[in-house]
This record gives C-alpha cells, sequence and structure tokens, in this order.
C-alpha cells in the first residue's frame, strides 16, 4: 500500500490560486520562506542545540538530510513570546520552565549513562536516552520533581505539531486543508473534490 503523496511543488502552486485565502497563504509562504538560520529569542545556544538534536531524533527526516524542517525555532519562538495552547498537566510546571528543567534532566540522563552530553552521542546512543526518558524512570534528580513521562509526552506532541504544521510535510502526506476557501463537501474514505482531480 503507498503513503498518499502530492507531487513535489504541490503547496507552491496550490498558494497561487484563488482556493487559499490571503490569511492562509501569508501563514503557509511564511513557513516555506523560514530562514535556515534562526538565532534563538529565549533559550542559550547550548540548549537550543540540544533541543535541535533531540527533535533531530524523534522526528529523523532522512529524506531531507540537505535541508530538514527546522522544529527547534517554533517551539524557541513560542517559548519566547509566552504563548501556549491554552491548557498544560497539572504534573508539569509552566512551559517555559518544563523545558529548561527536561532539557538539563536529558542531559543528566547522557551523563547517567554515557558520560556525555547529549549532542556529543551516536545516534544510537541518543535514542537510548530517548527510550529512558520515555520510560518515564530514567536516572537523574531532575526527575524527582519533573514527572518524565508527561515531559517526554508534551515535547514529542509540540515537534510532531511542528512538523506537519509545515506545508512540505503536508504535501508528503496528501494533505491540501490550506486549500481553504471553497468548501470541503467529499469527506468519505477516498473521496476527492472535483479540484483535487485536475
Amino acid at each position: 500500500m503507498s503513503v498518499p503523496a502530492y507531487p513535489p511543488g504541490t503547496v507552491r502552486a496550490l498558494l497561487a490560486t484563488p482556493h487559499v485565502s490571503e490569511a492562509t497563504r501569508a501563514a503557509v509562504q511564511a513557513r516555506l520562506d523560514a530562514p535556515a538560520a534562526y538565532a534563538p529569542q529565549l533559550l542559550a545556544p547550548e540548549t537550543f542545540a540540544l533541543l535541535a538534536a533531540v527533535a533531530a531524533r524523534l522526528l529523523p527526516q532522512p529524506d531531507r538530510a540537505d535541508q530538514p524542517i527546522a522544529l527547534a525555532p517554533a517551539v524557541d519562538q513560542r517559548l519566547a513570546e509566552g504563548r501556549a495552547d491554552g491548557w498544560r498537566y497539572d504534573a508539569l510546571p509552566p512551559d517555559r520552565e518544563a523545558y529548561r528543567l527536561g532539557l538539563g534532566g536529558i542531559q543528566e540522563i547522557a551523563q547517567a549513562q554515557f558520560q556525555a552530553d547529549f549532542i556529543a552521542l551516536t545516534t544510537e546512543q541518543q535514542d537510548a536516552v530517548l527510550r529512558a526518558l520515555a520510560s518515564g524512570t530514567p536516572p537523574g534528580t531532575t526527575w524527582e520533581t519533573l514527572d518524565a513521562g508527561r515531559f517526554f509526552e508534551e515535547m514529542l506532541a509540540e515537534l510532531t505539531e511542528t512538523y506537519y504544521a509545515h506545508p512540505l510535510a503536508q504535501e508528503e502526506i496528501g494533505y491540501v486543508g490550506m486549500a481553504d476557501l471553497p468548501a470541503w463537501t467529499k469527506i468519505g474514505l477516498n473521496e476527492k473534490e472535483d479540484r483535487e482531480l485536475g
């Protein structure tokens, strides 16, 4: 069974049509045009690099090795602006504090397991650190006060949402919901709107 996908360039071609509202066009274009270089606004450079390395292991992009969709900038920018999604687990502190503690805790796990910083580990070792975190009972004093399982869940959810909010990721799974001006009436399994058939 093949994975549904649109040919490369579908999103950019769609943006030029009247099917996309101006607001959506601007948001999607901004994601496509995001600069490759990003200076962290809240996280310290070494903490930002750690988050980027964690993101690269949780959502590897082997098909985009030359230009992966950057995930850490969106997290840093959200934290810097103080934005949240309106809820959080009561077991976790506010997002800025949770990320500060949690990323430090990832370093503790790496040191406990491999006596090195996360970023210096092999990909297999990094995966072992993240498995320990996901288990909910990793080594390190951070996890005595921060719920490891909940932090991992929240971080993974945010990175996944950030990835699939990018139009190129949407393109590779066959999603063109950004064509938001016409109505979507064909919502049954394998049904397509007339504009999708052309």
